[in-house]
Formats: structure tokens, sequence, C-alpha cells
């Protein structure tokens, strides 16, 4: 049976261990319930998303091989850009697919008309907007830059990006996403990019987690009036014997 001392230095552990975590146990619970109760695809954006949109079909386009491109041919998209076929070729430059002519960046009607094609027709534009650079906490990191972002008239502050350099319809954000986005940075304690599991400040609480809750086990036993008892009992039938 564990002593009185050892029992008081347990009980203060733990007492202090949960005061310690208490915050980050509570960051838990809380980003825990709320991802276990939206959907994901509302998180998405999906319900502001025109979902029935199917790319444009074109043809008579010229061959990639005649566009005069130094460099060989390893990845090739084609985009729909203000109903003009646009060949996006290794990731870095686009072409018109019929004139051959390069386009170094998509226009703000460009960015519009795309923008158009992936969204909600009922929803009313407001600003539009150049994005350079983004930090580690921006809403649109970690997306090819530079971008437009595409600002519209609702309660959720609902925002499109629009890659410049490929012209490409990259995501949406609005209320909820970033919601989401604050709690699973507390989730995952990762403050600088939110999806990295194996910080040390993570692995830290976790373990210190471990050991609260065992020792709150070892507490509940040790002051557990029936275990006393018990104890005491088999204390008595050892001396008998």
């Amino acid at each position: 049976m564990v002593n009185r001392h050892l029992a008081l230095k347990i009980r203060k552990t733990h007492r202090y261990l949960g005061l310690f975590l208490g915050i980050q146990f509570l960051f838990w619970t809380i980003s825990g319930l709320y991802f276990s109760w939206t959907d994901i695809d509302e998180i998405h954006g999906d319900h502001y998303k025109n979902l029935e949109y199917q790319p444009k079909a074109f043809d008579s386009l010229a061959s990639p091989s005649s566009l005069g491109i130094n460099e060989a041919i390893r990845i090739l998209e084609i985009r729909d850009i203000n109903q003009q076929p646009y060949y996006f070729i290794n990731n870095t430059s686009l072409y018109n697919a019929r004139s051959g002519k390069k386009k170094n960046e998509i226009t703000k009607d460009d960015a519009l008309y795309v923008a158009k094609n992936y969204m909600n027709d009922h929803l009313e534009v407001t600003t539009i907007e150049k994005v350079t650079e983004t930090g580690n906490h921006h809403e649109y990191r970690e997306k090819l830059l530079p971008a437009y972002v595409i600002s519209y008239n609702t309660d959720d502050q609902l925002k499109a990006y629009i890659s410049i350099t490929d012209g490409k319809f990259q995501t949406v954000r609005h209320r909820n996403w970033r919601w989401f986005d604050f709690l699973w940075m507390t989730h995952t304690m990762d403050y600088e990019g939110r999806d990295n599991f194996n910080t040390i400040v993570l692995r830290a609480f976790s373990l210190l987690g471990l050991i609260t809750v065992l020792s709150g086990f070892l507490l509940g036993f040790t002051s557990s009036p029936s275990i006393r008892k018990l104890v005491k009992r088999k204390t008595r039938n050892d001396e008998k014997i």
C-alpha cells in the first residue's frame, strides 16, 4: 500500500499537471467537438461552389510540339480562360492552344471568368485584389502565388483564390473554414503551419497528459476506502498467520 507521504505527492503532482495542461485539454475537447459536429464539405465551401460545372471542350488545337518550347514537355494541362483554350506546360507557362502565343499571367477579367465557372451564380463580387506573398498563418498558405483574391458580398466573408500563373481555381475561404483552421491549429499544436503532428510541443503535452491520467488512476486507487479496508483486512490475516 502507498504510504501517506507518497500519496500526497501523487495528489500534488496530479493537481499541478491538471492546472498546467487544463487549457490545452480544453482546446483538444472543444476542437474535437467542433470537428465531429461539422460537415467537412461545408468547411470546404461546397455550398458556395457550382458543383455541376464541367470544363469546356475545345477542338482545333495546335500541337504542343509546335509551340517552340526549348525544354521537353513533362506535364501538360488544358485551361479554359475567357473561353479560350490554353496549355499549362511543365507547371510553369501558359500558351494559347490555338495561336501558340505565350501568356505571362492572367488578368482580373480572366480570374473573374474562372471564378464564375466554379462559384454559384447568385454570388455578388465586391472586390478583386492581387496577393503576391502570404505568411504561415495566411488562409491561402502553401498554394501557388501570385494569385487574385475575389471577395463576395456574404455574411461569411467569402473569398475565392485564382492563381495568376496558371489561371486555375485554387480554393475558397469563409468564416467556418477559418474557425476550423484555428481549432485545427490548437488541436495539432503546430503553431507554424498547422499540419505537423511531430512537434516537440505536441509530444511533450501528450506525454504529460498520459502521466496526468495515470496519476489520476493511481490517486483514485490510493484514496479508495474499499482498497484501504481490503489492505487492512489482508494485513490482519497475515499477522494472525
